[in-house]
């Protein structure tokens, strides 16, 4: 079984509009040579969207490093989707014992390199890349109202980046007592991989996203320059980005 190796870089910016940084970012390995990715995006306001997008990662990066087993699909997939719900749970009991939470939450978007494949899940509308070979392509959908809307034939395409409801959550962790989330699983090729939150991808079309990627910076400079030109294009939004990009190791 082939292993990769590769280099990351990981970084949150509050943007040039938001008063607080409510995003959180994270790539790590553990003691089994995976590696973990993984993206949040608080909400709530007022110091909440910070703390369900902490609680979130922190829940998640202590299962990883925890974890015991590697390359079964059926164990991985069991892993990522526990760790998901606990993360859900922790965030929902927080919210719901604490007025000070109540009604916080935050997107999540995860991905588990284990030997040739990885594991992918998603909550909301924080989104992963993958490119290869200078093609950038969406692994995720964005769990919102107008995305809902476009695959149910209901808007066309352009209308998704106009409406005023564009923003509109249909799932985040906390606000249930059961998550909900997609899981996939898919063989892993040695590509690079982004995750992002919607202050990257709403302040930076596809194809400035994909000029970076092409680029022979570091992973640590182009993370920087997502952040530089996201930021010049408006900075809307906070900002977290999760990069990794592999070497073969034959």
């Amino acid at each position: 079984m082939k292993r990769f190796k590769g280099v990351y870089a990981y970084k949150t910016d509050i943007g040039k509009v938001r008063i607080a940084n409510e995003d959180q970012a994270a790539v790590l390995s553990n003691s089994l040579g995976e590696v973990l990715l993984i993206v949040c995006d608080g909400m709530g306001g007022q110091n909440k969207g910070d703390c369900a997008s902490k609680l979130a990662i922190d829940y998640v990066k202590d299962s990883f490093l925890e974890k015991k087993t590697s390359f079964s699909t059926f164990l991985n997939r069991r892993w990522l989707s526990k760790a998901i719900k606990g993360a859900n749970s922790i965030i929902y009991k927080t919210a719901n014992s604490n007025p000070r939470y109540k009604d916080m939450g935050t997107t999540l978007v995860a991905l588990l390199l284990s030997g040739e494949k990885m594991y992918l899940a998603n909550v909301g509308d924080s989104r992963c890349y993958s490119f290869y070979n200078g093609k950038l392509t969406p692994l995720t959908e964005d769990q919102t109202y107008v995305d809902y809307l476009y695959r149910t034939g209901k808007i066309s395409k352009e209308a998704t980046s106009t409406r005023e409801d564009r923003h509109v959550l249909m799932n985040a962790l906390g606000i249930y007592p059961s998550a909900s989330f997609d899981l996939k699983v898919s063989r892993y090729w040695g590509e690079s991989i982004l995750l992002c939150s919607d202050g990257l991808y709403n302040n930076l079309p596809d194809t400035e996203i994909r000029a970076i990627l092409s680029t022979n910076d570091s992973a640590s400079d182009k993370v920087d320059a997502f952040i530089i030109e996201a930021n010049g294009n408006g900075g809307s939004d906070n900002i977290a980005i999760a990069y990794w990009e592999a070497i073969p190791n034959d």
